[in-house]
């Protein structure tokens, strides 16, 4: 019978001292994991909610129809592009003349607001106001005829920038040149081109 009592208390013993320490170190370095993992998961919420804070609020717009209408239910007049642009520099269309050079067609995109303020590729600062695009290949300084065949609307733009590196678009035009022929609402839209000569 005394044996028996003593395996039952060898049987309930408390652990040794190094297995106490051993136990301690594998809970505090468990408990700094969870501390660090907490932190980090933070750390990204934070960074997350600020890039969603400062995301731009722009309303999307939908074609319906002939029009278009906002998915923000605010009306189209107050989603204008060029609301922003303190006043739009136009010329009249001049007629076509002999001294312009047919240089192909292709799609035309636009770019504005979110560019104003950068250096362009002549070194001008980029106006959204200003009838000016970009393009891949003609000479920086140039002056091009830009006519939407849908409605006969031209501009005529100054080339001071290189691109569009996007799609299959041949010119990239500046807020106001789209606007000018009637390319605000699509964003896109077929053009021809012509160089003006001097």
């Amino acid at each position: 019978m005394r044996e028996r009592q003593h395996e039952d208390t060898a049987d309930h013993s408390l652990p040794t001292r190094r297995e106490r320490l051993r136990a301690f170190a594998t809970l505090k370095s468990q408990r700094q994991v969870l501390i660090a993992g907490v932190a980090i998961l933070g750390a990204a919420a934070l960074m997350l909610g600020g890039a969603l804070w400062q995301q731009d609020r722009t309303p999307d717009l939908v074609k319906l129809g002939k029009g278009v209408a906002s998915v923000d239910a605010q009306p189209v007049a107050a989603l204008d592009p060029l609301a922003t642009v303190p006043s739009v520099t136009t010329r009249p269309d001049p007629t076509p003349s002999a001294s312009e050079s047919p240089v192909g067609s292709g799609d035309a995109s636009y770019y504005g607001k979110e560019l104003a303020g950068n250096r362009t590729a002549s070194g001008e600062i980029f106006d959204p106001s200003r009838l000016t695009a970009a393009h891949r290949t003609l000479p920086l300084g140039s002056e091009v005829r830009v006519t939407n065949p849908k409605n006969g609307r031209s501009v005529i733009v100054k080339i001071n920038d290189r691109g569009p590196y996007h799609g299959n678009c041949v010119i990239d035009l500046s807020t106001a040149a789209a606007y000018a022929i009637g390319l605000i609402r699509s964003g896109t839209g077929r053009v021809s081109l012509a160089l003006l000569m001097d």
